[in-house]
Parts: structure tokens; C-alpha cells; sequence
């Protein structure tokens, strides 16, 4: 198989103990790693990663750099805390990449929370250019929310990814400083205000939105959680943004 992953990774031992036994077929896994402080270089290794160190200075200049690492021109890139479906392997190993006039495939991700696999839900529905051809494309230089910029036809893959994106709550709260944090100031960057009524108020708006325009309520007791916590996550950052905007 001409394919190699590429994962970029910080602090990721728990999760690569599930991501990289399911990379078992791939002879070239570009891991690049970015001051790691547990014992995510030591499994890294022992699954036969190429471990490059490398200070992040944003998601799409480090996959850049882990691209320019492969050895194949078939990249597929996925999380530390995503792993490939059994059917989704199977699906991949079925491409004839010499012959295909495709240049890209997206794959869908499924939200994983609270050990509940989301069947239905915005973070259910998304599908993502993950798997492409280098000499077609690459990473653009975002900071945050980088995408494969390619130029060619993509097609779309049927199976799954599972997207293991937090381990448990205070894991989910960790994150959300930091998410709301810079959620915030690209707001601000952007010129947005919102009064400290308008956001305290919208609580209920987002959380049904969350629960029953996306369909989190047949994701049962975790889908209302998610709802919940989502709704949220919108209040701070905009009370984060109020903050900054208040600051002289």
C-alpha cells in the first residue's frame, strides 16, 4: 500500500494506545511530536512510528511539515484520538490508487462522548478531506481549522472514523477553556460584539438548537449532556469576548 499516515500529537498516550494498533497495515506512519511530557514517544515507537520533534506553531504549517515527511504520495491524516473503523480500513485497502482519476476522498468522523457513539448530531455529519494525493495538494497555513487545499476530483468514502475527542469530563472542560479562550479573540479580531444580555439570554436558544434542530436527542442521556454543555460553550465565549472587548 502506498499510503502513509501523518499525526501530529502533544501529550496523546492514552489515545494512540486505540488510534495506532488500527494503522497496523501502513508501512509509513509520520508521527510528529511536539514536546510530549508522558509516554506518548515510548507507544509511538513501539507501533514503528517516524518520530520527528517539532514546536507547534499551528495546525496547518505542523501538517505541512508532517506531509513533507512521507514517504508515499497518498496521505491520509487523521488525530491521535481518532481511530479507522474496521469496515473503513477494509474500504481504503480496496482503492486502486495507481489507477484512480481521484486526487482526494473525504471520510465521515463520528463524534464519540461519554463512551456513546453518535449516530446522528452536527459532529456526526460532517465529512472531511483526510485521504489525498501530496502531488495534488496540501495543508493551507490556518492556525486552527486547517484544510487540504487540492485542485482535482475527490470522491467519498462510506466508512467511518471514530472520533474519541474527549476522555471525560474534566478532559471536555480542559478543552473548553482553551476553545472558548480562542474562540473569543478571532471574534474580536473580526470586530463582533454582543451586549451581556443578549448572551446570558441565549442560553435556551443554542441548547434547543443543539438538542433538537441537530437531532442530539436521539443520542439519548450523552446527546443531552452534549446539548447542554454546547450551549455553553457559545455563553462563555461570548462572555470571554465581552471581557476583551471591555479591556482599554
Amino acid at each position: 500500500m502506498s499510503i502513509s499516515v501523518i499525526i501530529i500529537a502533544k501529550n496523546e498516550a492514552d489515545n494512540l494506545q486505540l488510534s495506532l494498533p488500527k494503522l497496523h497495515w501502513c508501512d509509513d506512519i509520520v508521527f510528529v511530536n511536539d514536546n510530549s511530557t508522558d509516554n506518548t514517544l515510548e507507544i509511538a515507537e513501539q507501533f514503528g512510528c517516524k518520530i520527528f520533534n517539532r514546536a507547534f506553531d499551528g495546525f496547518g504549517t505542523q501538517k505541512q511539515f508532517a506531509v513533507s515527511k512521507a514517504a508515499h504520495q497518498w496521505i491520509l491524516n487523521i488525530d491521535a484520538d481518532e481511530v479507522l473503523s474496521d469496515e473503513l480500513i477494509k474500504e481504503i485497502l480496496s482503492i486502486d490508487f495507481k489507477n484512480t482519476a481521484k486526487v482526494g476522498y473525504t471520510i465521515p468522523i463520528r463524534h464519540v462522548f461519554l463512551g456513546k457513539v453518535f449516530l446522528h448530531g452536527k459532529e456526526s455529519n460532517f465529512k472531511h478531506l483526510r485521504l489525498f494525493n501530496k502531488l495534488s495538494g496540501n495543508f493551507d497555513d490556518a492556525k486552527v481549522h486547517e484544510k487540504v487545499r487540492i485542485n482535482g476530483p475527490i470522491s467519498a468514502l462510506k466508512n467511518v472514523v471514530l472520533h474519541y475527542s474527549y476522555k471525560d469530563l474534566k478532559h471536555y472542560f480542559d478543552k473548553f477553556n482553551q476553545y472558548t479562550s480562542i474562540g473569543a479573540i478571532k471574534l474580536k479580531e473580526k470586530g463582533k460584539s454582543r451586549s451581556l444580555m443578549l448572551t446570558v439570554a441565549s442560553f435556551p436558544f443554542y441548547f434547543l438548537k443543539h438538542f433538537f434542530v441537530y437531532r442530539n436527542f436521539m443520542n439519548g442521556k450523552a446527546g443531552f449532556i452534549w446539548s447542554y454543555l454546547s450551549a455553553w460553550y457559545h455563553v462563555v465565549k461570548y462572555l470571554k469576548l465581552h471581557e476583551l472587548n471591555s479591556k482599554k
